[in-house]
């Protein structure tokens, strides 16, 4: 059965400082570059070679993967596919809260529901169609039996909530920085079980 690994980027200084990331960008910390890091360490031991890797087009994911790739090639893992900038995988916009303080949001960071729209930022259930869209045309391809999508908090949250009646592990799970979420994908009903989700330690 295909399988989607689904990884969420590294600590990036607004992360730090407790800003509202969004469409806006942060460069990953020191910290950040060493969940990443341990992300490729942990693909590496699991030996998963991917078919495809994709990411959201924002410089913190791509950051992410780029350490990724470094890994997996350091452990002779040197076929590595080309990198797939994918639009919908980007985080949601946080309307005028973009690059403010986390405490002003007027509701929860990662689920705010629908409470943003008025502010010119995306709701939860846009976001939801969005995201599993995204990752069903994905997985949708010929080649893609095993696929690596580099992501955001918020929209990996969505993405989670949206298959947690099929899941076969705990969900209620922090998804940390370099947190990877294992999927089964099946093709004909176009739906997603999760079986593992793994949190870096570092």
């Amino acid at each position: 059965m295909p399988k989607l690994y689904v990884l969420r980027h590294g600590q990036t200084v607004y992360n730090l400082q407790k800003r509202v990331q969004g469409h806006c960008d942060s460069p990953l910390t020191e910290l950040g570059v060493e969940q990443a890091r341990a992300a490729g360490r942990w693909i590496a031991s699991e030996r998963i070679r991917f078919d495809r890797m994709c990411s959201s087009p924002l410089g913190r994911t791509l950051a992410t993967l780029d350490v990724v790739r470094e890994e997996l090639t350091a452990a002779g893992m040197t076929d590595l596919p080309p990198v797939e900038p994918v639009d919908g995988l980007i985080e949601r916009c946080y309307g005028e809260f973009e690059g403010g303080l986390q405490s002003d949001v007027p509701a929860d960071l990662w689920d705010p529901g629908e409470a943003l729209v008025p502010y010119g930022g995306e709701g939860s259930v846009a976001l939801r169609e969005r995201i599993v869209a995204t990752m069903t045309d994905i997985m949708g391809a010929p080649d893609a039996e095993t696929v690596l999508a580099v992501c955001h908090g918020s929209a990996t949250l969505q993405f989670k909530l949206a298959w947690e009646p099929l899941a076969r592990c705990p969900q209620d799970v922090h998804l940390g920085n370099c947190c990877v979420l294992v999927y089964d994908y099946d093709p004909e009903a176009h739906t997603f079980a999760c079986e593992r989700i793994v949190n870096q330690s570092v």
